[in-house]
């Protein structure tokens, strides 16, 4: 074995937290080093969601010029995707944040390695360095934040098939005239509405009675009419039995549960994420895993194994890169000598549909099973002024409330520019503002935040229950 290199802090995976950390430790004087297999900056600004949203922003530019003719804009041809453009746009995005994401691992003094590592035992680890050789670490603190990746069925044919997935799609080389999406949650969903606005004749598979099986049936049944407004194929309560490829990279076929059979292009597989800890060996360094492969971790981040901690999706933590951030104050603070836990912390997402669902705080169903008593408010996105100038009147808005209380439980916003105006939502329950005090704001008229007020206006034409 190499000799061993100890350092004040060694973090493995360089996703949102263990950069972030390990930027900041190393800034502050700490000797660090940051162990990366192969994505300079992590999955966010590479294959997840920088490079998708990007696409997103095309996607809607691109329904933006074909309405262009409502706006009172007169546009000389039809309005179409150019593949290098968009492949151009996209890297370009990505290109320019791994960039700057060198340079600032390089201005913030930490020994940045590109390579795979295991743990070959107490806070130790052998790493395989990309550009050849092995170096042997050991971390007074060791932060594991190596990520998840695209979960794989056990479909038969399915290895055989060529299939995409979340990852493997963004080097699409030509957009596909029609294709099969596999899973109906987040990732699916953001999936199949963008490919139905580029153009490609796009099938959903969900296996469950709703897409969006975590949210209530209501929000999910209108998220699956805005896909099928685009043009989606939404098949609800079917599931995959088998998968092939015809002979010479031709069609896939799915056969289906219920004896019928879907025949596409090409296939995206989207049933969710799997840890990176396969290979990683911890159980060398005393870390336990959960039954799904996670690392198990308390509400400090704190694994079973001393000074070992870990952080974002491999620690079970909301899968969101703000989730992940979040973990990266929270160990700060820590590991400086303070307290901070993830406990009951409010993590709010958006759905990039478009348009865009935005969610924080409990579902209606969340809050009933919780043995709240509820009041719920409506507003279909249609009432809102500047919904109507903007022409964006697709969605509804539903918050719970506590009818105990008056304070706001949690809301579900489709429609326009929904991820922005949640924010709202979220800082006034982190302040416990009843829905009165959000109803009764001099919110900026006319914006789409102007909104809340006339959800909470909706209130008093309901009873609780």
């Amino acid at each position: 074995m190499n000799e061993i290199e100890d350092v004040d802090l060694l973090v493995i995976g360089g996703g949102k937290a263990g950069k972030s950390l390990a930027m900041d430790r190393a800034k502050a004087g700490w000797t660090v080093a940051m162990v990366e297999r192969d994505k300079v900056g992590g999955t966010c600004i590479n294959v997840a969601c920088i490079p998708t949203k990007a696409l997103v922003a095309s996607a809607r530019t691109l329904l933006d010029a074909r309405r262009a003719a409502e706006m009172g804009i007169d546009i000389d041809c039809e309005p179409a995707v150019d593949l290098e453009k968009l492949r151009a746009h996209k890297e370009g995005v990505v290109g320019g944040m791994v960039s700057a994401h060198r340079t600032m691992f390089h201005d913030s003094g930490m020994d940045f390695i590109m390579g795979t590592a295991r743990f070959v035992g107490q806070r130790t680890v052998e790493v395989a360095v990309n550009d050849g050789g092995t170096r042997v670490l050991r971390g007074r603190d060791v932060l594991v934040n190596t990520g998840t990746t695209p979960a794989t069925p056990d479909l038969p044919g399915l290895a055989e098939a060529d299939a995409w997935d979340s990852e493997s799609i963004l080097r699409l080389e030509s957009l596909p005239e029609s294709i099969v999406v596999l899973g109906g949650g987040y990732v699916g969903c953001e999936f199949a509405s963008m490919l139905a606005v580029f153009g490609s004749r796009v099938t959903l598979l969900q296996g469950r009675d709703q897409v969006l099986p975590r949210e209530d049936r209501d929000v999910a049944a209108a998220v699956a009419d805005v896909l099928t407004a685009q043009g989606v194929d939404v098949r609800l309560g079917v599931r995959a039995t088998a998968v092939r490829r015809e002979g010479g990279h031709r069609d896939v076929v799915v056969t289906l549960d219920d004896g019928t059979q879907v025949r596409a292009e090409d296939l995206l597989v989207a049933t969710g994420r799997t840890p990176v800890t396969a290979d990683l060996d911890l159980a060398a360094t005393g870390v336990e895993l959960d039954e799904r492969g996670f690392v198990r971790v308390d509400d400090h981040l704190r694994t079973s194994a001393d000074h070992v901690w870990a952080a974002g999706d491999v620690a079970g933590s909301p899968q969101f890169t703000h989730a992940s951030w979040n973990d990266f104050r929270v160990l700060k603070k820590i590991l400086t000598g303070g307290d901070a836990s993830t406990a009951g912390r409010l993590v709010p997402y958006t759905v990039f549909v478009t348009p865009e669902l935005a969610r924080v705080g409990l579902t209606e169903t969340q809050a009933r099973e919780q043995g709240f008593e509820v009041t719920v408010a409506r507003l279909a996105v249609a009432a809102i002024p500047r919904a109507k100038t903007l022409r964006e009147t697709t969605g509804h808005w539903k918050a719970v409330i506590d009818a105990r209380t008056d304070e706001i439980l949690g809301v579900a916003l489709l429609g326009h520019e929904s991820g922005e105006v949640v924010a709202a939502v979220q800082m006034a329950m982190l302040g416990n503002l009843t829905y009165h005090q959000v109803r009764d704001a001099a919110i900026t008229h006319p914006t789409m935040g102007e909104g809340l007020n006339l959800l909470f206006d909706t209130v008093a034409e309901q009873l609780p229950g």
